[in-house]
Parts: C-alpha cells; structure tokens; sequence
C-alpha cells in the first residue's frame, strides 16, 4: 500500500534532478524529489564554478527555458569571467567561481518552497511497474509511494566504487552510500548499461600555500549574469581571486616513479574516464614531451580556507598525493583537507532512450544527467530540464519537446547520446555546434524563451521582455541602414586612434559599425546619440542588447548564411517519426539502416540522418514515407461534417 501518491517522482536531486523537479513543479505536477542526503542537494562535488567554455550556452538556454541554475550561479558567484573574448561571439563563455555551501543551500531553499512538490531523503531500492509502466517506488526502510513517471537522476550513485591507490570503497561521492539494489534493478530490466570513471582533485588547506608564488587571476571589470534576475535585481559578487600554478619536472617524475600505485594504472578501475578532462596521472603518461602542465587554485566558498587544485585529479595513494603536492612551487608546506580520488559508476548507454529523453523499454521513465553518460555539472542540468518537461508533457498527454540541434546547445547534447551512443563521459564543446554563430550567449532568450513560456515555465512579463528586445534590435538595424553618420575632424581622429579609415563622406551607420575594429562601446557618442533620437535611451542595464545588435550587425552576412543552412535542416528535424513506425515494411531500405534504425528509434527525419550506418539514401526513402503517411493522414482528416478544415 503507498504512504502517498504523486504525477512524478524525481529520484536523485543533483543538477539534472534540481531542474526536472522545478520544471514539473512549475507544470503544475503533483512531484516528489527524493535524494539521499538532504544536505547534499546540489552538491559541487568537483569544481565550483558554473559555465565555461560550452557550458555557458547551456546555462543561458536553461535560463532561457526558464530553469533555476542560472540565477543561483549568479547569486553565490564569487568571481566571473568572460572566457574566449579575443574570438568571436560564438564562443565568447561566461564563467563563474561559485560558494559551493551557498550554492547548495541556497538551491535547497529554492526547491523548499516549490508549490506542489516535496523533498525526501531516503534511498530508492525498487521501482514498481505494471504492464511496461511506472507505477511507484520502495524505499530503504520499505515505505513505498505510488506515481505513474520517474526522472531518474542518479549521478555517480548507480553501484558506485571509489578508489584511492590500492584501496576501494562502495560510495556514490566521498562520505555518500552508493546506489546498489536500484543499479541492479536496472540491469535486470534489461538496459544495456556499462561503467564510467570520473575523479576529482584534493582540496588544500588555503593557508598552507604560500601565494606569492602563484599567479593571481581576478574577475572582469564589467559584470555579467546567467539570469536576466539577477541583472534587475543588480547582484553583485566579491572578486575572491584565483591563482595560476604550473607542474613542473620534479611533479612529473614522482608520478611516473609511482605509477604503479595508480588505481588508474595499475588494473583496478575498468570504466572509461574522459578523455578532456584526464586525471594527472593521464595527462603526464599521455603528453610525455609537454614539460608542464596549468593547474588553478580556486577557492570553494568565502567562510572556507578549503580550496579546489582544479586539473589536479588523481587516484594516487594519499601520502603520494601529499608528495606530488609538495612538488609545485607554492605548495612546499601545503596539506589536504580531503584527498583526490577516482570514481567508477553504471551508467546507461542513452541509445535506450527516445528524443524526449524517455526510455524505449519502459514507459515513464526518464533519464537525466551522468546516468546517461555526460560529464558536467551544466550538461546535466539541461538534461534534467528536458526530462522534466518531457515528464509532465506525458502526464499531460501532450506531444513531447524535441529541441532541435539547430535550436540549442542542449539539442545538440541530447541529439548526440541518442543518435550516436557514448562509451566514454559527454562533454560539450561549441565544435559540436554546425551552427555555433547563431546559438550564442546572448540570443538564447530569442531562441527558446518561447518553450519556455509554453510549457509554463517564465511569465507573461519576461516573454514579452524577450519579444520586445527582438523588436528593438531589428528596427534599430533597420533604421542604421537608413540613417548616416557625417565625417568630421572629430570623428576621423577618434578613428585613428582605433586604426580605422576616415570617413570623407556620408556613411550609413550599419556599414560604420561593421567594421571590426569599430566598437559600440568606444563610439557611444555617436551610436547612443541616434538611439536616443529615435526615442530609445541607452542604460548601463541594456549592456547586453547593445552586445547583440552588435553582434547582428557585424556578423550579419554569416548570420544570414547560416539561417538559410538552418532553414534546410529544420525541414527534417521537424518531420516527425510516428511512434511505433514499422521499418520492415520499408522493402527499398539496407538491412544495416533498417537495423540501426530499429535500434536508435529516432524521434525525426533529421535524427535518423546522423545515425551512423543509415544512408543518404534510407534517409530519403524513410523521408518518403513518413511524408506520404502525413499526406495520408492531413486528407483524411482535412474537412469534418460541416465542411470546415479541422
């Protein structure tokens, strides 16, 4: 008998499963979070920082799709940085140095005060299915709870192992149970499941490192934010500095001398780490000629002296982690608070799941983040938002949100583990993007806030906000096109100063601004002037709206290309496959498409054309196909008794 019912239960309240549960909650779905420590949600168990390079593109749509990480990485930020400045937009990456313990509580006060949601700690040893469906869960100490979806969000938790040098443990994180009885479950239910290697640094006590000797990394002068919140609200962050420090010859040898005191190297890890994040020990086996290697001390929060050794993972016994320490310049007296350690977890090949991020074996179970082997803190946030969207869509009985990969970085991410599997951690990078010019940082809201505002997710008042900054900027280019700017001497000795030609007769000032070395910022006399005569005031809030008409403007010949690509995808990204399709009835296809494509299941055209081992040529069979079963389905359905089209 179940102690309770609820829509969704959310198993796991890590970054994937803080986003899935406030999506629901905000959907209006009755909604569970379950996690194993309380204390511990949304815990930063690697680094504390949010975004980065890719990562930032993700943070910004899930701001965009109306999710909560991005205003509570802009709240607990203890420095920001914009990465990539001196490239251009497309990559240009918001970072932030984060409290860790303020992020978390803070998330933890968020996720409290939810509307139709509760928070449990327990750990989930069953799932209940009827019939190929979710019907509740047990708990631990046998309570059992009733709910017809699961987003399971289970992290590094699933049979997690431990290692540090020759010594293994059972723990999902340092100090955390592991996951065992549901990992098996998994199993058993037939998932074609495999095993993954993660690891994480060891923390130093701050005042037994002699700073002075390191490179001090500050903050950028002018603030950014993840959340158009927190920028109304004008959240300011204290510059807490980070410090650059080097590996030297010294480190390299006493890790090579004791190598075969690695977990990693000497057979007891079997899971696959990644390969752009490499332990230590990876990175001076893999790179023998480099003769050093970056390293940077960040802090973990402003009441701490605990800091993170960020690229310092290893699997060392702990008195060689001591010893390698010893060997940077800086770090001659420091001492670990907690040691390094490496982590092998189960994880579920996502080629198991449909589009929407629902497993193809059991219906209403969903999955989200490292369980469907993705690194990153920010990869699985954005899982987490579109299994929770996806969750409540099928508690609704509602059509499924597939993004599209010409949409969105998340598209892109969700797009790759079903179409093309992973045997080793998913990371984002914006060369994973055909069109990374058009999915920036500061159209994201462009993008996807209409999802957003949809499903239920951002109000009416940001919707429009959104809609009126697209406005804006398309008739203020407009009217650049339209308006010129006068030569003077003024102005031609200004534009010496920034190496630009001089203007010796009218120009427009679309043209002016196109120029690359001309910036909105060092010529505001001359820009805001016109905006300001055509009724817009320039403020220090509207910052951004000035980055993206500069961007529209500068890349608007690029931009303009790409759309026309984008338009030529999206024919088949958008032609859906319908659920259940038959692929043997498709005589004229090879037996390797036809296979992979029963294997994969993808939820449209486009997916099915990125699949490796389907063809050019199935892809337009099956495009033939599904477009005469639509044309089938529109004239049977096109006009009802009254003669009206339906």
């Amino acid at each position: 008998m179940y102690l309770g019912k609820y829509d969704v239960i959310v198993i796991g309240l890590g970054h994937a499963g803080c986003e899935a549960f406030y999506a629901l909650s905000k959907m209006g779905l009755k909604t569970l979070g379950v996690t194993l420590n309380i204390d511990n949600i949304a815990q930063m168990s690697c680094n504390p920082a949010i975004g980065g390079l890719a990562k930032s593109q993700i943070v910004f749509e899930i701001e965009a799709l109306g999710g909560i990480m991005p205003k509570i990485a802009d709240e607990t930020a203890i420095q920001a940085k914009t990465l990539n400045l001196k490239k251009g937009p497309a990559v240009w990456s918001l970072r932030t140095q984060n409290d860790k313990w303020f992020y978390k509580n803070s998330m933890r006060l968020f996720l409290e005060k939810c509307k139709n949601a509760e928070i449990k700690q327990g750990i989930i040893e069953k799932i209940h299915m009827e019939g190929g469906r979710i019907k509740g869960v047990s708990f631990h100490n046998g309570a059992d709870y009733g709910c017809d979806a699961i987003v399971l969000a289970s992290g590094t938790f699933l049979n997690g192992t431990i290692h540090i040098g020759d010594k293994s443990m059972s723990g999902g994180r340092l100090g955390d149970l592991a996951s065992i009885s549901l990992a098996n479950q998994l199993r058993g239910l037939g998932l074609n499941m495999g095993r993954l290697k993660t690891g994480t640094p060891p923390r130093i006590d701050k005042r037994t490192v002699d700073l002075s000797a390191l490179v001090e990394e500050r903050s950028d002068p002018a603030r950014r934010y993840f959340s158009k919140k927190s920028r109304k609200a004008g959240s300011e962050i204290i510059d807490e500095p980070c410090y650059l420090v080097r590996t030297n010859e010294n480190t390299h040898k006493t890790i090579l001398d004791n190598l075969k005191y690695s977990a990693l190297y000497s057979g007891k890890i079997t899971g696959t780490g990644t390969r752009y994040c490499p332990s230590i020990e990876d990175k001076i086996v893999r790179f023998k000629g480099k003769e050093s290697h970056r390293l940077f001390l960040e802090p973990e929060g402003l009441d701490t002296y605990e800091t993170y050794l960020q690229g310092f993972s290893m699997s060392l016994p702990e008195e060689i982690q001591l010893k390698v320490l010893r060997s940077l310049k800086g770090f001659e007296k420091a001492e670990m608070m907690r040691p390094a350690y490496a982590i092998e977890y189960d994880y579920v090949h996502p080629v198991e799941l449909l589009g929407n991020l629902m497993t193809k074996k059991i219906e209403g179970l969903f999955l989200a983040g490292q369980i469907n082997g993705t690194s990153g803190y920010e990869e699985a946030a954005g899982q987490g938002i579109m299994a929770g969207i996806n969750a409540g869509l099928y508690m609704m009985k509602r059509d499924p949100f597939i993004l599209s990969r010409t949409e969105g970085y998340i598209g892109i991410l969700i797009d790759d583990l079903v179409t093309k599997d992973t045997d080793e951690p998913y990371r984002m990078f914006t060369s994973r993007a055909e069109f990374r010019l058009n999915l920036r940082e500061d159209n994201a809201d462009i993008r996807l806030c209409e999802y957003g505002f949809n499903y239920g997710l951002i109000d009416r008042q940001e919707y429009e906000m959104v809609q009126e900054k697209k406005k804006l900027s398309e008739k203020l280019c407009s009217e650049m096109k339209r308006r010129f700017i006068t030569p003077s001497g003024n102005l031609n000795e200004k534009l010496a100063k920034h190496e630009s030609c001089p203007i010796n007769s009218k120009l427009d000032y679309f043209t002016f601004l196109k120029r690359p070395e001309i910036n909105i910022f060092d010529f505001r006399e001359e820009f805001f002037s016109l905006y300001e005569e055509l009724g817009y005031k320039f403020e220090k809030d509207d910052m951004d709206l000035w980055n993206y008409l500069q961007t529209m403007v500068k890349y608007d010949g690029y931009i303009k290309k790409q759309e026309r690509m984008i338009e030529q995808v999206k024919k088949y990204d958008l032609m859906l496959i319908p659920p259940g399709f038959d692929y043997d009835k498709i005589t004229n296809i090879s037996t390797e498409g036809r296979q992979k494509l029963k294997k994969h299941l993808p939820p449209t055209i486009g997916a099915a054309s990125r699949i490796s081992g389907v063809s050019m040529s199935d892809v337009m069979t099956l495009f033939m196909h599904v477009s005469f079963l639509a044309k089938s389905f529109a004239e049977k359905t096109e006009n009802n008794d009254d003669g009206k089209v339906k």
